[in-house]
């Protein structure tokens, strides 16, 4: 199992939680929002998933990771 931190710009609510751990999940994912720091801690599987498929994810929902 992988971990990684990403920045995040452009989360400022609930809605932006949902939404990014969401789209995180939905590839096979566990994602968890810190909105003060504008983060994203991700744990993934790398031979499933690749670091630019979660990063296109996040960026789907209207992010920008950084």
């Amino acid at each position: 199992m992988e971990h990684i931190q990403l920045h995040v710009k452009g989360m400022s609510c609930n809605h932006c939680v949902n939404s990014v751990e969401g789209a995180v999940k939905a590839l096979g994912a566990s994602a968890k929002v810190d909105l003060a720091k504008e983060e994203v801690s991700v744990d993934y599987d790398k031979s499933l998933l690749s670091l630019a498929a979660i990063k296109e994810a996040i960026e789907d929902q209207g992010y920008d990771v950084v």
